[in-house]
């Protein structure tokens, strides 16, 4: 790996004069108030080695709002909460829906199709939620995150929290259907709380690249301490794959090739396994709801070192 060094510092500082210059940036999610003044012409990255090595362009220290790439690390606590007895309440099948759809919740009796879309999601928060209070289990994610990128100063954005709780109708008729289904062991306010909580939560691209590398590295955090088990650590990596970006992780996964998972923010955290933990940001979105930028530098950069899980 330290022979790619060199080579991929050079390739992430192009990335970042590239991507400064792109005319077509998407839109940022307005729909979030707290969100809306995000400025789309930012952009950051962040690639943590094997080796230890961080490598970083553009603004990737500037912070931002990680929304859905959240789940992952709450997924990652559910099971290691309750192993797979998780999967009797959420499937691992891609949605081929938007994040935030009900028509296929109903259809399917209330269990969510996979724990990325917010109904899956939500099904996760209450699992984290068993035992302890909303604001007890907003406080464990949150110093689970702090912990995985080694950095206390990682926070939630009471403004976004905020906003997310007063524009998300959406999510909340998914909790209350859940729960009509009887799927949700406890109170809506209460899950959602967790749910809004996580999703506020400000990192850089720095803090998350380091945060995932548990993912590239096995399941083993940067001391070689065991995090998740091995097989836990793949099988993350696959719904990354397959469900990372709703109705277009087959594009993304066409197109990047490597497991990741975006948020509405304009954050992608990606993963080559065994090699790299990657993350990008830049606030204008595609019409699926991923960075539209954030992804053109990830196939960029995965063409360039030759990273994809589907390379000979």
């Amino acid at each position: 790996m330290a022979a790619q060094s060199p080579d991929l510092a050079r390739i992430i500082a192009r990335l970042a004069a590239d991507m400064a210059h792109e005319p077509q940036r998407g839109r940022v999610a307005d729909y979030i108030p707290a969100l809306a003044r995000a400025d789309a012409d930012r952009f950051g990255i962040a690639v943590l080695t094997a080796d230890g090595q961080m490598h970083v362009g553009g603004d990737a220290d500037h912070g931002f709002s990680i929304q859905s790439i959240s789940k992952v690390f709450t997924l990652t606590m559910a099971l290691n909460r309750i192993g797979a007895r998780l999967w009797q309440r959420v499937g691992r099948e891609p949605s081929g829906s938007a994040f935030n759809s009900i028509v296929q919740l109903e259809h399917e009796q209330g269990l969510p199709r996979n724990p990325f879309i917010n109904a899956g999601a939500i099904v996760v928060s209450d699992v984290i939620l068993a035992g302890q209070t909303a604001a007890a289990a907003t406080a464990e994610i949150l110093d689970y995150l702090r912990m995985l990128a080694g950095d206390p100063a990682i926070a939630i954005d009471a403004e976004v929290a905020a906003s997310e709780a007063e524009t998300g109708h959406r999510n909340a008729a998914l909790a209350s259907y859940i729960k009509s289904c009887g799927r949700l062991d406890h109170a809506v306010a209460d899950v959602l709380q967790v749910y809004f909580g996580q999703c506020a939560i400000t990192m850089s691209c720095r803090q998350l690249a380091r945060a995932g590398h548990y993912l590239m590295a096995g399941g083993r955090g940067p001391h070689g301490e065991v995090l998740v088990p091995p097989d836990r650590a793949r099988r993350i990596n696959a719904l990354m794959l397959t469900c990372g970006h709703y109705d277009g992780s087959g594009e993304f996964a066409y197109r990047v090739g490597i497991p990741g998972k975006s948020g509405v923010g304009g954050g992608i955290l990606a993963v080559v396994p065994g090699r790299a933990s990657i993350a990008v940001w830049s606030p204008g979105l595609n019409a699926r709801g991923s960075s539209m930028i954030g992804s053109l530098a990830l196939e960029r950069l995965a063409e360039a070192m030759g990273w994809s899980v589907f390379a000979a």
